[in-house]
This record gives structure tokens, C-alpha cells and sequence, in this order.
């Protein structure tokens, strides 16, 4: 679909198109490749499914060759350069390195946009890549976010209560929980005896089916709830305990409702001059104001006092952001090398009699035609260790080892870098929260002056 030259637009299809169209790309100038070769891009992923295919046994009919997604920029904010750089960042981050990748660079519209076109199948040709449910809106926060870290517009979501007036609801509780409640509201009535709270359950509404095992069942529940399942404090013994005086009941702690963070604050002005009236001025302004409180309080829970401290920290939260997404870049990266190299190493060995049998043969072309595939891979993993200019293979074994090391140290830096880029996206929102206040409060004082 065709995209907002105001703002980023992505699609998420089936490959399709011209993506390398020459006068497109300025002669090619703007294509860029990971783990393969734009002029032989169709072959090594039509040979990857081929190799799927040996390696897994699976053949599928109606198969998917490669995946695109097409970023917009705004107009004359971005080089073409810069423009294929970020696509590149962004097919790296959103593959992992696990699936070769095509970034072209179009400059023929006012927009300039990219098309990223990656293999479904992996490098290491042992799976698929596989469409999931809200991957457009993946694809998008994760563009999103390379774009703020490289200083780029991005699309404003538009907040919820702008839409329609917002109603807070109370969370609703669970069958479990009314029933826990109920109970913790008869006990502190404390019955004389189990009988006796048994009843006061009944006149409560609920039916109670005695027996070895007490049971009871509210007016719309369709199973009995034993006690035992409620929770600590809450089966037949324990009841029975605090009923005789040898425990307290302790009621089941709820979740309490967690305050909602403060949010952007809006632009009025652009918002009046995309025809909003005086009303909405007036609601929006009451909304600033109570985002800007919640700022306020955020900066104080932080000590953040003046401009240059809120520089400092953003500043810090970045570095501390892209030094812990360097390193699991870093780790990806590797792990990636990792996974070909095996592969590559697997399939040396597998073909290495066949190809010694087609050299000896005089390199007959009856023999290659017969066993086309098997010299293709032993050709690619043989080109493979030339370019890494390996004199000694490594053996799998310590691949293997250094790939599982590599994963752990990722998945310990995981829950780190999800904190840092949360404590970054915070401090830079307030950042623009304070200077997009401060600025208002200076064109309302000019415009005082000016009356």
C-alpha cells in the first residue's frame, strides 16, 4: 500500500516488486546485503528453501520464498544513506541475524523509503521464519524505537482519551475471589462452630455440598469450588483452625490498581490548526497540566532540578541502553556465525566422497547434473571457509559449547537492557514533556504582551 509521505508507514507482505529497480536505488548505490549477495539474492534463497528441504525432510506446497517490510521517513529529514542505514539496523534487530536480508533504498518518490526483503527460511536452513499475530505492530514499536535513538519523527499513537471519554472500571473480580472475600467477611463475624459458618455461607448464597470434602458453588457457577484450592488460609484445616481459636485468618492479599505514568503531553496549537475548537483547547490544557504534575513528581523521585541534570541523565540512560543492546548485538551476531559455520562444517563432511568422486571423475558434467545439490553445498562451505580464512576447521563440539555460552549471556543481559530502554524512553519523554511546557508557557507570555 502506498505510504504518508508525512509520516512512517510500514507493510509486512510476501515479497513482491522491483525492489532493486536501478533508478530507484541511484545504480544500486543504495542496496545493502546481510549474508548474501544482491546479485544472486533470488538463488541463494531459492537454494536455502532447497537445503531446507535435505536438511529437515519437509516439503511444503504453497511456500513462502521471502518476507518485506517497507519504512517511510518524512520528507527532507533523512539522506538516502542514513535512510538504508536504519533499515539495516532495523532487519537486524528484527531477524536477530538468524535470516539473510536485502535493504533497498528508494528515492524516486518525495518520501524516501526502504524495502527490506529477508529469506523465510534461516541461515542455518533448519527452520522457517513463520508470520505471527500483531507482527505489523512489532515491526512498527521496533522501528519506532531505532528511530528516536537515531533522532527521527515517528508516528504519535493517539492517546485513548482522546478517541472517546474515558471510563475507569474497577478490575472485576473472579468466582475465586468473591468467595475468598465472603469468607473473610464471615470470620470476622467469628462463628461458634465450622456448622455454623457453613450456614452463614448458605444465607450468603452459595450451595455447600458436605462430605468428606467440603465443597461450595455460587448462583452462577456451574462446578463446586473446594476450599483447599483457594489459597493458603483458606482450606477446610485451616478454617477449621482459626473457627477454634489456635490460628488468625489472614485474608488473600489483592493486587493493588498500579498508577498509570505520566504521559506526553499534547500540542495544542498544532491540534487547533488541524481544526480542533476552543473546547478541546480547554480539556487539553487541563490535561497538561496534570501530566505535567505527574512529570513534575517523576523528576523529584529522580532529583532532576534543572535542564542540564536531565541532559546528563537521558544522556546516561543512552549509553547505558546501547552498550547492553551492543553486547547482545554483539552476542546475536556471533551466535549467527556460529549457527552458518556448523552448518557449513555438517555439510563439508557429508559431501566431502562425492565431491572427491566428481573431481576424479574429471568434473564430468553427468556426474554434476546427478548430484548437483550435494556439490553446490560442499562449494558454498568450502567459499565459506576461504572468505573467514579458516587454515584449521573448528570442530562442532566447541561451536556448540561457545553458542550455548553466548546464549546465556544474552538472556542475563535481557531483563538489564529491557530496564535501561524503559528508564530511557521515561527521562526523554519527560525531557520533551518540560520543553514542550516551558515553550507554551513563553508563547502565551508573548502574546500577553503583544495584546
Amino acid at each position: 500500500m502506498p505510504a504518508d509521505p508525512d509520516v512512517k508507514n510500514f507493510s509486512y507482505t510476501v515479497v513482491e516488486g522491483d525492489a532493486q529497480n536501478p533508478d530507484k536505488t541511484e545504480q544500486g548505490q543504495l542496496v545493502s546485503s546481510y549474508k548474501c549477495s544482491p546479485l544472486t539474492v533470488d538463488e541463494e534463497f531459492m537454494l536455502s528453501k532447497r537445503q531446507y528441504e535435505l536438511v529437515t525432510g519437509r516439503r511444503q506446497k504453497n511456500d513462502v520464498i521471502a518476507y518485506q517490510i517497507r519504512q517511510s521517513f518524512k520528507p527532507g529529514e533523512i539522506t538516502a544513506e542514513e535512510a538504508n542505514k536504519v533499515g539495516y539496523e532495523l532487519a537486524m534487530s528484527f531477524t536477530k541475524g538468524k535470516y539473510a536480508f536485502l535493504v533497498a533504498t528508494h528515492t524516486d518518490r518525495e518520501h524516501i523509503h526502504n524495502h527490506i526483503i529477508y529469506n523465510s527460511t534461516a541461515l542455518d536452513c533448519s527452520r522457517k521464519f513463520r508470520d505471527f499475530l500483531l507482527s505489523e505492530l512489532a515491526v512498527q514499536r521496533l522501528s519506532d524505537l531505532i528511530c528516536l535513538e537515531h533522532s527521527l519523527s515517528v508516528i504519535e499513537i493517539k492517546p485513548y482519551r482522546e478517541r472517546q471519554k474515558r471510563v475507569l472500571y474497577p478490575p472485576k473480580e473472579s468466582n475465586r475471589d468473591q468467595l475468598c472475600g465472603v469468607i473473610d467477611s464471615i470470620l470476622a463475624d467469628k462463628p461458634g462452630s465450622y456448622e455454623e459458618f457453613l450456614k452463614k455461607l448458605e444465607q450468603q448464597g452459595y450451595e455447600v455440598k458436605r462430605g468428606k470434602i467440603t465443597s461450595v458453588k455460587g448462583v452462577r457457577q456451574k462446578r463446586f469450588t473446594r476450599f483447599r484450592t483457594l489459597g493458603a488460609g483458606y482450606s477446610e484445616e485451616e478454617l477449621k483452625a482459626v473457627l477454634a481459636g489456635e490460628a488468625e485468618h489472614c485474608p488473600r492479599k489483592k493486587h493493588p490498581v498500579q498508577e498509570q505514568k505520566f504521559q506526553m503531553l499534547v500540542d495544542i496549537q498544532a491540534k487547533l490548526a488541524e481544526g480542533k475548537g476552543d473546547g478541546y483547547a480547554r480539556w487539553a490544557k487541563r490535561y497538561n497540566l496534570k501530566e505535567m504534575s505527574k512529570t513534575m513528581i517523576f523528576l523529584q523521585e529522580n532529583k532532576i532540578g534543572s535542564m542540564d541534570e536531565m541532559e546528563e541523565q537521558v544522556r546516561a540512560a543512552t549509553m547505558r541502553y546501547h552498550e547492553l543492546g551492543d553486547s547482545i548485538k554483539a552476542a546475536e551476531a556471533r551466535m549467527a556465525e556460529i549457527a552458518v559455520m556448523k552448518t557449513h562444517i555438517i555439510n563439508y563432511a557429508k559431501t566431502r566422497s562425492i565431491y572427491e568422486a566428481y573431481r576424479k571423475a574429471g568434473y564430468s558434467k553427468r556426474f554434476l547434473e546427478a548430484n548437483r545439490e550435494s556439490i553446490a553445498l560442499h562449494k558454498a562451505a568450502k567459499a565459506a571457509f576461504d572468505e573467514a580464512g579458516l587454515k584449521k576447521l573448528p570442530k562442532v563440539k566447541e561451536l556448540s559449547i561457545e553458542y550455548v555460552e553466548l546464549l546465556k549471556k544474552k538472556k542475563a543481559e535481557y531483563p538489564s537492557y529491557r530496564k535501561a530502554r524503559e528508564r530511557m524512553q521515561e527521562l526523554m519523554k519527560a525531557q520533551k514533556n518540560v520543553e514542550m511546557f516551558f515553550a507554551d508557557n513563553r508563547s502565551e507570555q508573548e502574546q500577553q504582551q503583544t495584546r
